[in-house]
Order: C-alpha cells, then sequence, then structure tokens
C-alpha cells in the first residue's frame, strides 16, 4: 500500500499544484487512500519531494529532480515491480504494466524527465510514452531494460 500510495502522491504532484500537506491528504483520501499528517509528513521526507515557486508567486510540492543516478529506490521499486513489457511503434513506446500500476509507473516515468520522452499517457495496464524521435525510442527502451532488467 505504501509504494501504491508513493506512486500516487508522484502522479498528484505532477498534475496539480498542490502547496499544502492537507491538500494532499485530501486529494488522497478522494482516491481511496486514508493518510494521517504524520504519514503525509513522512512520505514527502522519504519521496524528497521540495516545493519549488510557481509561475503566480505559489509555492507546490515537486519530486527533486536527481536523474537516474540519483532516482530515489522506491520510485524504482515501482517501475520494476510494475513493469510486464514494452514494445516500440515508430516514436511511441507502448509500456505493459501489471494490472492497476499503469498510472504509477507512467507518474515514475515522467518524474525521471528523461529529454527523449514528450509526455505519457497511462490507462489501467497500459503507457503510450511520446518519444521525441525512433532513435529515442531504442534509447529509452535501453534505459528502462537497464533498470528493470528485463
Amino acid at each position: 500500500m505504501k509504494i501504491d500510495r508513493h506512486a500516487r502522491i508522484i502522479d498528484l504532484i505532477s498534475h496539480h499544484d498542490i502547496e499544502t500537506q492537507e491538500e494532499l491528504a485530501r486529494l488522497l483520501g478522494e482516491e481511496g487512500y486514508k493518510a494521517t499528517q504524520a504519514t503525509i509528513s513522512r512520505d514527502i521526507r522519504e519521496l524528497k519531494l521540495t516545493k519549488i515557486s510557481t509561475s503566480d508567486g505559489r509555492q507546490k510540492y515537486a519530486v527533486m529532480n536527481q536523474g537516474i543516478s540519483g532516482m530515489d529506490e522506491k520510485y524504482l521499486r515501482v517501475l520494476t515491480d510494475g513493469f510486464a513489457s514494452m514494445d516500440l511503434a515508430s516514436s511511441i513506446l507502448v509500456v505493459k504494466t501489471v494490472s492497476g500500476m499503469a498510472m504509477a509507473v507512467a507518474a515514475v516515468i515522467d518524474a525521471m524527465q528523461w529529454p527523449e520522452i514528450a509526455g505519457c499517457i497511462a490507462g489501467d495496464d497500459t503507457i503510450m510514452c511520446a518519444v521525441r524521435s525512433s532513435e529515442d525510442t531504442l534509447h529509452v527502451m535501453e534505459k528502462i531494460s537497464r533498470i528493470t532488467g528485463r
């Protein structure tokens, strides 16, 4: 449950400007995750989230950009545990996941901020990654294979 909650937190802060722990707890609650303020605080610390300024001068939570060498073990575990297979269709990378894990895995891929990937769309067990070129698709596949060991 903790890994799922962490993946959902990454996804939420990637798609919403979340300013407070209370707001994060409310959004998690709306999605069926029960978490106390202490749990949210611990999750923020474990995920190494930071606050950054938005264009309108407000603050929001964000994933610290550490790159793959400093990528938090939890992110890598979500990717490895959720990953099933992948295939390419020109500059689109199709990633198959364990049922129900596509959004979490897509959030991790987005958090990695690889320059080759323009963005990801996730369903229940399938992710479509828009990759900038066919060459880049092969490069991304190699990266994912190194991480997952598959």
